[in-house]
Parts: C-alpha cells; structure tokens; sequence
C-alpha cells in the first residue's frame, strides 16, 4: 500500500485570526504544564481575554502585567533565567491557569517530510530505545497535522514528559537529536515536533516569503481554493470509529480478544510480513484479518503498566490486550505505540490480539522486527512480540461495502503552498526557540535547482516569523537511497545534496548533516536514525553553541591539475582522512566531460585521482549519484560531503 487510506490524522481543532476572543484560551495551548521555555532569553508569553483586562503573570518570584487589547489579545514578556526548574507559571485575567513542571533550557523545532515524521518506534533498536528513553528534562510537543487557507492562531496539543509511554510515537531524529544535546549541554530540551510526510518544502513557507520567488505566484493564488476544497468535510476520511459503527461486521465483536477465547483452529502467520507474501491463500486478499498472540509475562512485571509497539501495520488495527482496547490506529505507514495500563499484565500467559482491515494493495504487520515487543515502564524488561501469530481472515472489502466507493474518495492533499505553514507553523509564532532542524527534500528531488532559493527563502521566512534574524538552522542532506549505480550518472539526488549543501554553505549559521552512508537501497526512510541526530547534533553545538569541534566530514576546498594526475583538497579532515579499504566514488573527466571511475589514493588533506582513461583530466566528482558508493571519512568517522567541480 503505497497511500494513506481512512486515516483519521486531522481531527483537530485549530482557530485562525477570525476566532472571537470568547472562543480564544486566556494562556496559549503552547504553554502547558510540562513545557520548556528557552533559556538566557525573554520569553513572550500571549494569549487572549476580555478587551481592557489585566493580565497578571506571575514566574519565578516575579510579577508583571499585560493589559489585553481591543482585539482580545495580550502579551508579556518573562525576564531571562539560566538553565533550570521546575518553575510554576500563574496567568490571572478574568479566570486563572497555573502551569505547573516548567524547565527553562534549549528549545528546537524539528520539521519537515517523512523522515522527519518518522518514529522512535519504527527505527533502529526502537524497543531498547523506548524502554531507555527515561530523560524527565527532555519534553514534547507534537503539532497536529493540519491544513489552513490563511495563518492560524492555536492549534490542540501539549508538552509531554519524555518517557518510555511517550517517546514512542515521535520523531526519531527530534529525539535522537534532542537526547544528545542534553547528554552534552546537561540542560532541559523541548522539543518540538511539526512535520508531514511527502511533503514539498514550499508548503512549509508563508504566503508574503513565497510570493518573491516567480515560480509560486500562480500556486499562491490557486491556493487558498485547493485548501478549501481539502479541508471540506465532504472531502474528509471517516474516523477509524466511524467507519467501524457503520461498516463493521457483528461477526467481528466477541470473545476472541480475550485470553480464554480457544484459537487451536486458527492458522499461523509468521510476523511482521503483509500477509500476501506470508501465506498464499491470503495472496489477493483485501478485507479483514484477526490476530493473536499468547505472550508470557514473568513474575512481578508489568503492575507499574507498559508499553506495546507493533510496528506499522496496513490500513488500520484496532488492538486489544487480554480483552480491553489499548488503541487504533490509521494509516498504512504510521507506527502503532499503544499505553498497556497499570495491572492489566498478568504474571503467567497473556494475549495481544489486533484486528487489521487493509483495502487494497499489501496488507497487514510490515514494519521492522524488533519493533515488534512489550517493554514495561518501572522495569527494562522487553518481550518480543515477532514470530508466530495466530490468524483468521475475516470478510473483503467488497463484501464490507469498500468498493468501489472507496477508491472515489479523496485523501488529504498537504502539498499546497502555503498550507502547512499557516496550520503548523504559524500557531507556534512567536514561541522563543534555540533553533530547527529539517530534514526534507526528497518531495523537492525533481526540481533541484529551484530548491536552493526556495529552502534560503524557507530559512528567511522563519527566521523572520519567529522574530530572530540569527535563527541557527540545520539540514538533514538527503540519505543513499535507490540502486547503486556501476558506472558514474547523472543523479538528481545528488544536485539537490547539492543545493542543500550550497545554502549551508552561504549561511554561516546554517549547518548540515551528511548521511550518504546510512541509507537504504529499498527504503526512502532508512531506520538508523540515532546517527542522522547525533550528527545534527554536532553541527548544533559548533555552530550555535560555539563548541570547537570537528562537526562535519571532509568537504571539497579546492582541486588543480598536476600532469596526469588530479588533486583534490579537503577541508574539515580533523586529524587525517581515511578510508575502510581501496578508496571508492570519486570520477574524473576530461574536457568531454566523460566521467569514468578515477583510482584515488589519500596523501594528507587530500586525495590525488587519475584514470587511464583520461590523459588530461579537467574535473571531478564524489559521491555524484543517488545511493553513491564512496568511503571517505575523517578522524571523526563522519563521511565527506558529495561534490563536482563541473558547476553549472
């Protein structure tokens, strides 16, 4: 399954400029029990109430007053703190809100496509990851996915503490990030997290930034209409409980989930695989499937509650533990995390059971195996839920009424201009934040050249909109990723690495993230996500922390030609460059612009090329394809950067 479908990810409530006063919190949704305000700054506080009231904010043995305008609202400023908390913060108007747990520390904007989206539960070591994930002065804020024809004001969510029930089903990169500059700053971390999957990086930027570039003036104006349409309720997928209540079958309710249900006579399934390629008499099919699965539960474990992870599952489950529903989920890529409640687990046999409806294309569990477990709160005792599963098909899409209606209806369109910036970006204005990291760009791979000024525009945009021109920006470059090439191509990939890399290297407080060597051939969304944040990470702390350390790998300074031979010196090698084996990536051509494969060998800071095939060679190249092959890093382990000399 390759689209989202009855997925119910926009059922939140959000207030653009027009909402009355009435209608408006007295303290902004951002500030929440649990939050974090960013340190050495002053903080702007805001929100809304009668026209003429005083406001009275009350933090860290400090009061100060806001009087509330003819519009409803109004807005403080808190004095700057150092690193620290738990602090209360108390808002007086006409009602009062006390906000309780709240840190004052570094606080990041994580956003941009899939990759950014993608959860701790569906990456790399995710049940050892989210049962360590025990950081209380790391917090969470995740936007709600949403579109909107013009800026919006609030938006529906909340800080969360990070814990083992939380970190689950956030960013892994956000996190992996965050987590590193709290292992090395020793301060608080908010996180907050605004993303959308297959997204195009000019949804992202607001209307007034976007109308300078002259290749999005006729999108801008037929956008507000697409968004109108988008947002329609007609146009809107049923919610999971929705679609149940008038689709669901009577046969599919009873004792099954239970633990006393007798399944001898249920077929077995080995998991996670979609189940067309698990057995063949579910090869075609497209409807609904049960599962379940007897797991044993040690002495004493699981009273405290706990955690259960199942990876991605397609379309939508609705899953159950020892009879009572811990959770449902829809959309074929999202990553299922549900809470286990306290003494639910019983010492001895328990059973997880999922109903799964798929309508079309693969069905069923296909995310990784190890995200596949239980993992209690108080205890770091994991159980593995991957392997044998009892199964029973159930009716068909057709027969559930599905088709053809179902492949008339449309899904939610985020690629608009403009759309996601006025629904999740613009209702965090004008939060106090440290920075942003974005790890975009493969939505934007076909048109590479445009992409450069559009993310320098993005970068402005936001920086402009959160009232700090001195904004500290990181980019994720875009992983290896499709089938290695043999011979050196043309690769469009590669020019949009290029274009990322060319506006961090414009920007003195921009930085970027090289990760062509932890990609995936066969998957856009690689699952070692904990490097891609450790090195955001790194560039963080030079570059906006003023660290001096090696941040990057080798990146091209400059080439010259000697003989037969081509010179190529690198900046950023730390103590020396290297390589695992015969070195490999880098081509040569002549004044044909033919590139073959060079032999290249490391003398120093640089690496000297050459080719039989090129008597007199004029340019070069490194890692220049889609998933590139080369294997030059520094005494740091960090990869160096792909490059051409023969610049357009």
């Amino acid at each position: 399954m390759n689209r989202p479908v009855f997925a119910c990810l926009l059922l939140f409530v959000s207030f653009g400029p027009g909402a009355r006063a009435d209608e408006r919190p007295l303290l902004h949704p951002l500030f929440t029990d649990h939050m974090v305000l960013q340190r050495d700054r002053q903080n702007r506080i805001w929100g809304w109430d009668e026209p003429g009231t005083t406001i009275s904010i009350e933090f860290h043995g400090k009061t100060n007053s806001a009087t509330v305008e003819k519009d409803g609202k109004w807005q403080a400023l808190l004095e700057p703190l150092a690193a620290g908390g738990p602090h209360t913060l108390t808002v007086r108007g006409t009602k009062e809100i006390i906000i309780k747990d709240v840190l004052v520390g570094d606080v990041w904007l994580c956003s941009g496509q899939s990759n950014m989206q993608w959860t701790v539960g569906a990456s790399r070591d995710a049940a050892q990851e989210i049962a360590a994930a025990k950081h209380a002065r790391i917090r969470l804020f995740s936007v709600p996915r949403k579109m909107a024809e013009e800026p919006q004001e609030l938006l529906a969510a909340e800080w969360q503490e990070c814990s083992p029930d939380t970190i689950g089903s956030f960013s892994a990169v956000g996190y992996y990030f965050g987590r590193s500059l709290h292992q090395e700053l020793d301060v608080p971390v908010g996180l907050i997290h605004s993303s959308w999957g297959g997204t195009v990086a000019e949804a992202w930027v607001s209307a007034p930034a976007l109308q300078r570039l002259p290749d999005f003036r006729d999108a801008l104006q037929a956008a507000p209409e697409r968004i109108r349409q988008q947002n329609d309720p007609r146009n809107k997928p049923v919610t999971v409980a929705e679609w149940w209540k008038s689709r669901g079958s009577p046969r599919l309710q009873g004792t099954w989930r239970t633990p006393q249900f007798e399944d001898t006579d249920w077929k077995t399934m080995e998991l996670p695989k979609k189940w067309e390629q698990a057995v063949p008499e579910l090869a075609d099919f497209d409807g609904v499937v049960r599962f379940r699965r007897t797991f044993q539960v040690p002495e004493g474990v699981g009273s405290d509650g706990a955690s259960l992870s199942l990876g991605k599952i397609d379309d939508i489950d609705t899953t159950w533990v020892n009879g009572k529903r811990v959770g449902s989920t829809s959309g074929w890529d999202s990553d299922r995390v549900y809470k286990i409640p306290r003494d639910l687990l019983q010492a001895g046999e328990n059973v997880v059971a999922v109903r799964v409806f798929d309508s079309g294309q693969g069905g069923g569990f296909h995310g990784a195996q190890e995200a596949m477990s239980i993992h209690t709160t108080s205890e770091e005792t994991i159980i593995s839920l991957a392997g044998e599963w009892k199964y029973e098909s159930g009716r068909t899409a057709k027969e559930l009424g599905i088709y053809p209606s179902g492949r008339n209806r449309r899904w939610p369109d985020p690629n608009i201009v403009t759309a996601l910036y006025n629904a999740m970006i613009s209702p965090l204005l004008p939060y106090e934040i440290r920075g942003a990291i974005w790890y975009q760009g493969e939505s934007n791979a076909g048109r590479p050249q445009q992409y450069r000024p559009l993310l320098e525009t993005l970068i402005g945009d936001w920086r402009n909109r959160f009232q700090n021109p001195q904004l500290p920006f990181f980019i994720v470059q875009l992983a290896n990723f499709k089938q290695v090439q043999t011979q050196p191509v043309e690769s469009g990939w590669a020019e949009l690495r290029e274009s990322q890399q060319r506006v961090a290297q414009a920007d003195p407080l921009v930085g970027l993230a090289v990760i062509t060597d932890i990609g995936e051939a066969d998957d856009i969304h690689p699952r070692n996500k904990q490097d891609v944040g450790k090195r955001l990470a790194l560039s963080a702390l030079k570059i906006a922390y003023g660290r001096q350390l090696v941040d990057s790998g080798p990146t091209y300074a400059k080439h010259s030609v000697e003989g037969g031979l081509l010179r190529v010196d690198f900046e950023n090698v730390g103590d020396g460059l290297a390589a695992d084996g015969d070195l490999k990536g880098f081509a040569i051509a002549g004044a044909d612009g033919k590139f073959v494969w060079a032999e290249a060998r490391i003398e120093g800071a640089s690496v000297v090329l050459s080719s039989p095939e090129v008597e007199a060679p004029v340019h070069a190249r490194y890692n220049w394809a889609n998933n590139p092959i080369g294997n030059l890093y520094n005494s740091a382990n960090l990869p160096a950067a792909p490059f051409r000399t023969d610049v357009p």
